[in-house]
Parts: structure tokens; sequence; C-alpha cells
């Protein structure tokens, strides 16, 4: 299934999505038993839409859509959102307002993270999408967004292990959670110990170190920098580990597995669960450190689109590593829109709570 799948059909006019959506539903007389779900994630790098319906115990994706926009490109140096993004915005939530209406998509959750907290022209940014791409944005707060991550990723948990270290690196923020569950009830939902958020993700550090150019010298301020957000987190959370591994959700740890399976191009069915030991990551984000940004731009797993900022968030990385030495990585091509799935679902009882 492409990411456009659907849109040949034509597009949709614009105006209320709940409304188009109620009425594509009649008109094509769809099972009245089945129910379709959209999470929309629109991040500070990524707009990012899951369609999917209940299956017994998890659910069944049946569209999906994404594109790196840069919506926060610059709001760390100017504070708003510009025209440019704005534009960027416009058009892929117009194309996911027309898969969420072709597909029938009667709850919805769409929500925006971290340049829309940060930008001072969010509210007037909110409204044109709301006008021009029918499309209607929740901003969830650093907590939320954690949480949901957690409750994507947590299926990826060692069965057989007593929790992680999440971490989930954004484009203009990242969190990092640490969850426990207990190894011998395997029905046990983790729970979440502690958790922080720090305004730092690979588009706010790439506009400050800069990402094309990247020196070992500037690859190691770019891990201090991160590390002195991480510190007390870490002094908290640090010690205690036995039983734990990392776990982590975002562009970055996918490219890295991607790249560290030596993919033509990247597949989410192979890196989605993966596992990367220390050093696996050590000999990865060394191949990048050693790539020019014409080499890194030219690999199918990075491309063009990422190849800027890919050693920001490889410094995000070995920031957390360094604070939280544990020997083992658990890739996650999942995370806020999975999240969002499973609670609307669990809500409507569509799927078991556990």
């Amino acid at each position: 299934m492409g990411d456009d799948t659907g849109l040949r059909a034509g597009a949709v006019p614009h105006g209320d999505l709940q409304g188009l959506a109620a009425a594509l539903h009649d008109e094509r007389a769809r099972d009245p038993g089945s129910s379709v779900y959209a999470a929309l994630d629109l991040g500070t790098n990524n707009c990012r839409l899951l369609i999917a319906s209940p299956t017994a115990d998890g659910f069944r994706v049946i569209d999906s859509f994404s594109r790196i926009i840069r919506l926060g490109e610059g709001v760390s140096t100017t504070g708003v959102i510009s025209d440019a993004a704005i534009a960027r915005a416009v058009s892929a939530l117009s194309i996911c307002r027309d898969k969420i209406a072709l597909r029938g998509a009667q709850r919805l959750r769409l929500i925006a993270t971290e340049a829309c907290r940060a930008a001072s022209n969010a509210d007037a940014f909110l409204a044109r999408i709301a006008s021009e791409a029918g499309i209607t944005l929740e901003i969830i707060d650093r907590e939320t967004e954690a949480a949901l991550a957690v409750v994507g990723c947590s299926p990826l948990l060692d069965p057989n292990g007593r929790g992680a270290m999440l971490f989930d690196i954004g484009g203009g923020s990242s969190e990092l959670v640490r969850i426990e569950r207990n190894p011998a009830d395997p029905d046990a939902r983790p729970l979440i110990k502690d958790w922080m958020s720090i305004p730092l993700g690979v588009v706010t550090l790439a506009e400050k170190f800069g990402g094309r150019t990247v020196t070992i010298d500037i690859y190691t301020a770019m891990v201090a920098e991160v590390a002195t957000h991480i510190a007390a987190f870490a002094a908290e959370n640090g010690g205690d580990l036995d039983g734990m591994h990392l776990l982590g959700t975002s562009g970055t740890v996918t490219t890295l597995a991607g790249v560290h399976l030596n993919l033509v191009r990247y597949d989410r069915r192979r890196v989605d669960g993966v596992w990367m030991s220390g050093a696996d990551l050590d000999a990865t984000v060394g191949k990048l450190l050693g790539m020019t940004y014409a080499e890194r731009a030219a690999n199918n797993c990075i491309g063009v689109e990422r190849a800027d900022l890919v050693l920001a968030g490889c410094a995000i990385l070995d920031a957390i590593r360094a604070a939280f030495p544990l020997p083992r990585l658990r890739v996650a091509d999942r995370g806020l829109r999975e999240g969002m799935l499973v609670e609307m679902m669990r809500e409507d009882g569509a799927i078991r709570v556990s």
C-alpha cells in the first residue's frame, strides 16, 4: 500500500472533516459493524497519519501518510512558524484530510507538538489550517506526548525484562521516560516511573550547531549540550538499571537501523523491533560521522530530507547512551500515532484494555 492510496479518486472539497467523513461513510454503505480510526501527528519535522481498524487485540492499518515538512524550521531563532512552513503544512494536511474522508474514519485524534507549543503565531497557524485544510489540531503538552509514546511503543518491551528507558527524539523536543513492568505478569501494563522533556530535537540542535558539515568537535559539543539538559534526570534514574534496555522511537533510530542493516531502501518490516548492541550503534554512528553531507544524502535510508539532521539526532542518542549505559537498544518504528489509536480503541472497548 502506497502513501497516496485513494488520492487518485479525486480531491475532497474544503470543509468540515467530520461532516465529509460521515457523508462518505453513508455513501459507501460500509459495514456498520466496522470502525475506522485516524491518528495524525504534526511534529516539528514530520507530518504523519495512520488510519486503522481494530482487530481482536490490536489494529490493522488501512492507510498511512508521512512527509517531512519542517514545520519548526527557524522557530528556535524567530519564534514564529514561517509562511513557507505553513504552506508545506497546508499541502500535507490537505492530503491527510482527503485520506481520512476517503477511508470513512469517524474517530479522530489530530495533534500538534513542539513547533506549535513554541511558536508565537500558533493560534493563527491553527486557524489557517482549519480554514484551508479542514483539519482542527490539538496542541498537546510534553507529558501527554511522552505518555502516548509509551502506549505506542510498549509492545516492544522485552517480555523477559524489567523495563526500559524509552526515548523519543523529535524535531523540536525530545522525551525520556523510565518505564517498568512486572516480568512475572506478562499481561501487566508498563508503568511510567519518571519522565522528562527537553527543548532540543534534531531541527533545533542542527540549527544551533550546523548539520551539513559536522566535525568531531562540533559533534562532541552537541552531545555535551544535550548532556547538560538530561543530567538531573540521569542522576535520579541512571542507577539500578538491571533488567532494563533502551527503547527508541524516532527517525534517528530507524535511520540508524536501516544503515546498520545495509538496506538498499528503508523497510519498516525489517526495522521495527530490531535489536542493536552498543557496538552496532558505535559502528553506525562512526560510519555516519565519516560521511560527507552528499554521501549521507545519497544513502536511501537517509536521503536529502534527513541528511542535515541525522547527526544531530545521533548526538542526542549518544548523550542518552552515556547517561544510561545499557547494552541493548530496541528500535521502534512506531510511536505517537499508534499510541493515539490504541487509546481511542481502548476507550471505545474495541480492543482489550491490557
